[in-house]
């Protein structure tokens, strides 16, 4: 499995708890979604401004839920473009205990480019394709 080269730290906040105090299966979506747009930004993709401009659409989610995450522990989400298509990216994470390095919870979400004034799909754009490969060690 090829290394992940991103990593973004979690906040567990008191609003992440369900009532049985760990952290809710709904949030691990907006950490995933918090790790791509801070990966747009330091890629250069997009400017983390215009959301028009945002170029992804979330079509497919899968999540292994591994341990149960709590206040207060020490997280870090770790995220990888592990595929190019034409028309999409495959981003794969893992969040892990910086104490113990248990995975507490695997995922992967296919990402289709999209242009939001035309509300459709586009091709991958090529200064994408080039900055994701260079920076994932992705042969195309």
């Amino acid at each position: 499995m090829a290394e992940f080269r991103f990593h973004l730290p979690i906040e567990v906040r008191y609003g992440d708890l369900d009532p049985q105090w760990h952290v809710n299966n709904a949030r691990y979506l907006s950490f995933f979604e918090q790790a791509r747009m801070a990966f747009l930004v330091q890629l250069g993709l997009w400017d983390g401004q215009d959301f028009n401009r945002l170029g992804l659409i979330v079509a497919d989610v899968h999540i292994a839920y591994l341990a149960p995450m709590v206040l207060f522990g020490k997280y870090r989400l770790d995220q990888r473009v592990a595929r190019i298509g034409n028309k999409s990216l495959l981003f794969e994470y893992q969040i892990v205990d910086e104490t113990s390095g248990e995975a507490m919870a695997r995922a992967e979400t296919v990402m289709v480019t999209y242009d939001y004034d035309r509300h459709a799909s586009i091709p991958v754009p090529e200064s994408w394709r080039r900055k994701i490969a260079e920076f994932e060690g992705l042969v195309n």
